[in-house]
């Protein structure tokens, strides 16, 4: 069974800990025998917290899942398969970040050869789909600043309640990350705006997968998952 090992940011530091008001693993239920967690996300939409993931091998197709108070439980009050459309072209679907402002549910994807450009999907109410370029929302998102030795590979996004916020590990190291948030005065994700600009990563047990990492905030804390393998 997939799991997730889980920790939060404590109040007042730069780290994120293993267990720190946090049940520290949950276990992901009822998936798809295609669901590819390689390729996942999480989000806190103010009243849920939910898990997604690809089907397969699929560049447009996830699988939704939601806390049911004892697991990530497959289409728990969710719908249950969503799809991406109006994807550009050169749109990655190597890895995807999910995240809710209040308002409305995001979906991003980095553009291929170039991940400091995010193509940004928002869903549909009333359907099961994210539609790239939909409504007043901004189709592209450029994110600067960050170190040269960002691993773009392994990056998250989520929305505080005040600030969407962007993460990114360095090559080569499994417990600190980088953190910038969007600046609406220049357009662009910044590294370090209104942020701690490093961030460390404590006590994750041996069993984390440092290459399947998430995050969300929750209205009360911001919280990391490291799948288990």
């Amino acid at each position: 069974m997939v799991s997730v090992n889980q920790g939060a940011w404590v109040p007042g530091s730069d780290n994120y800990h293993y267990g720190y008001n946090s049940l520290p693993n949950l276990p992901i239920t009822g998936a798809p025998a295609d669901a590819n967690f390689r390729r996942w996300s999480v989000l806190h939409d103010g009243t849920l917290y939910r898990l997604y993931a690809f089907r397969g091998s699929s560049r447009d197709t996830l699988y939704q899942f939601a806390w049911d108070g004892t697991s990530y439980a497959y289409g728990y009050n969710s719908i249950p398969v969503l799809t991406l459309t109006g994807a550009p072209a050169d749109a990655d679907s190597g890895s995807i970040s999910l995240l809710h402002s209040g308002g409305a549910y995001h979906a991003y994807l980095r553009r291929l050869g170039d991940p400091t450009t995010l193509y940004q999907f928002v869903w549909v109410p009333g359907t099961a789909t994210y539609q790239w370029s939909y409504g007043d929302h901004a189709p592209t998102l450029r994110v600067t600043g960050f170190p040269p030795d960002t691993d773009w590979s392994r990056w998250s996004m989520l929305h505080d309640g005040t600030a969407y916020r962007i993460y990114a590990f360095h090559h080569g190291c499994n417990d600190r990350i980088s953190q910038g948030s969007w600046n609406g005065d220049a357009a662009e994700y910044q590294y370090g705006h209104n942020s701690i600009p490093q961030l460390n990563l404590k006590d994750f047990p041996d069993t984390s997968d440092a290459g399947r990492a998430a995050m969300l905030h929750d209205g009360t804390d911001y919280r990391f998952y490291f799948q288990t393998r």
